[in-house]
């Protein structure tokens, strides 16, 4: 029997993951110690593990003996805590809960998670100082990034894993792979690999859509009509699409749907020239928000009409002048949908800020995805309770691990070390 502790929990993903790669290999196991403080997210947990996770870990002392700390600890800053105390000191930070428990403790191995900027935090400082307490401690360390959407989850997330054995180096077979850059190179990969080995395909987007979804996540008819006034009829043309006012490219914009008011021909090609071109070198070294003034602007947009389509354009409020200089106005969160994902393809990133402003087409019509669509995402079991509130449902799987990803990686780590761990016979 491994017993673990669970600490930043969530709604138990890295738990999920871990369990299932132990059950691979026979192994029972027991939670001796959850731990969460968001209280929404702990109703998430126990409504699938039958257990309310303790709060916060800081004033958590006495634990049951364990073999595993798992753990999904925030990237809380380093560089706050070293202008206090000199860098190099973990106190002040979240890690310190996670080493402290190692260094009362002594479990004989630990899964932590984390984002991908921790490994450049302050220069790679703050990756170097866990890394130095880890060693400290006695722990041998093996660390990696990895894209969910290696692992059948079609989801674009690279997420940083650090594995450690007390008193061993961990051997894995995993190494670093970043997967695909973005949705496009990876339906392109998608292509190749179709025609280039025997039919292999990996998880897109179309596998996780519901068939029938509630009309609350249909959005409004207003909205609706504003993307076919942009793209027309066929509304499928969105595939992979951003809603942006800032860049050109695969966008549609707000003077395109005509949000604050109808734009004729000239002035939706007065907007996109200025969008595509106000980044240019020789009107200056910064690459955003640059405003620049009609005689500049005149190098792409030469028509006789530009002062008055300058004008409407500034009195509908797509456009502000300030001191003769020109500058979009960027609306992106009146955006009902920001991107509307590839059915063919994966997501970006999920993030708790904006689960719920990812859209779909389907069946020529735009809606949101759902908590469900989001669950799965992150590669959670259908049976897998969500939480019965929305809002909170979107936040908790913008948070979460990918679970596959999570039992792929510690499947690994048990193949490789089981001799070290010894837990075949525990």
């Amino acid at each position: 029997m491994i017993r673990f502790i669970d600490l930043f929990a969530g709604i138990g993903g890295i738990r999920r993951g871990v369990v299932n790669a132990l059950e691979s290999y026979g192994i029972d196991s027991q939670c001796v110690l959850s731990s969460e403080i968001d209280e929404k997210a702990c109703e998430t947990y126990e409504l699938n593990y039958h257990e309310c996770p303790q709060g916060d870990i800081c004033k958590i002392d006495e634990i049951a003996p364990f073999d595993l700390l798992m753990a999904g600890f925030p990237c809380q800053p380093f560089s706050y805590a070293g202008k206090r105390q000199g860098f190099g000191d973990t106190r002040g930070t979240l890690f310190f809960e996670v080493e402290r428990l190692l260094e009362k403790y002594k479990p004989k191995a630990f899964l932590l998670e984390n984002v991908r900027g921790l490994y450049t935090h302050d220069n790679g400082r703050t990756f170097q100082t866990i890394m130095d307490h880890l060693h400290a401690l006695g722990y041998g360390t093996y660390d990696l990034l990895l894209n969910s959407s290696d692992f059948g989850v079609p989801q674009n997330r690279v997420r940083l894993y650090i594995l450690g054995i007390y008193g061993a180096e961990p051997q894995m077979t995993l190494v670093t792979n970043l997967g695909a850059v973005d949705s496009h190179v990876y339906r392109r990969n998608q292509q190749l690999n179709l025609f280039g080995d025997g039919g292999k395909r990996n998880s897109v987007i179309a596998d996780i859509l519901e068939d029938d979804v509630d009309e609350k996540y249909i959005c409004s008819e207003i909205f609706q009509r504003q993307l076919h006034n942009a793209v027309g009829d066929d509304l499928t043309c969105l595939h992979g699409w951003r809603m942006m006012d800032y860049r050109g490219g695969q966008s549609v914009h707000s003077w395109d749907m005509g949000m604050r008011g109808e734009c004729s021909d000239s002035e939706k090609e007065f907007m996109n020239l200025l969008i595509k071109y106000r980044r240019r070198p020789e009107f200056g070294r910064h690459q955003d928000g640059k405003k620049l003034t009609l005689e500049q602007i005149k190098t792409f947009y030469n028509r006789s009409d530009i002062e008055e389509v300058a004008s409407s354009l500034c009195a509908k409020g797509y456009l502000k002048v300030e001191n003769g200089k020109y500058s979009p106005v960027c609306g992106n969160m009146s955006f009902e949908v920001f991107k509307f994902l590839d059915p063919e393809s994966v997501s970006i990133t999920l993030t708790s800020s904006d689960c719920n402003r990812l859209g779909v087409i389907q069946n020529n019509k735009a809606r949101h995805i759902t908590p469900r669509e989001c669950a799965r995402l992150q590669g959670f079991p259908d049976n897998f309770i969500v939480n019965p509130n929305d809002k909170f449902a979107y936040k908790q799987f913008g948070n979460s691990v990918s679970v596959p990803v999570i039992e792929a990686v510690f499947f690994d780590f048990l193949r490789n070390n089981m001799d070290e761990l010894g837990w075949l016979n525990k």
